[in-house]
């Protein structure tokens, strides 16, 4: 799961004028805009856990077809970096994993405190 932000300018309904804002998003929705001058945010409410099991079965679901194209562009390459990848996998999946629930754990801190 991937959290993100950016700066825009955006008009802030109570500074009456266009400042620069943070927005967050999570997977490319938007789930938190903040005014950098008042500091005043707005939340939307985003179903963090939909939205990590949607990629998961996206990853799961497409892992055959990204396979396949990756040993018809380079066999060699494939058949040599499985060993490597076979040892890594579980580190990653777990790198992966840690950083989706630390992800959705924030969302929720942040929102709870709304």
């Amino acid at each position: 799961m991937k959290d993100t932000q950016m700066e825009a300018g955006l008009y802030c309904n109570s500074c009456k004028e266009e400042l620069p804002h943070h927005v967050y998003y999570i997977n490319g929705k938007i789930v938190r805009v903040e005014c950098q001058e008042c500091k005043r945010t707005m939340v939307f409410k985003v179903d963090v856990l939909k939205e990590f099991y949607k990629e998961v079965y996206k990853r799961v679901s497409t892992k055959p077809n990204r396979v396949s194209k990756e040993y018809k562009k380079d066999m060699n390459r494939f058949l040599t970096g499985i060993p490597i990848r076979l040892v890594s996998k579980p580190y990653r999946l777990m790198k992966d994993f840690n950083e989706s629930m630390h992800t959705i754990h924030c969302y929720k801190k942040r929102t709870a405190r709304k």
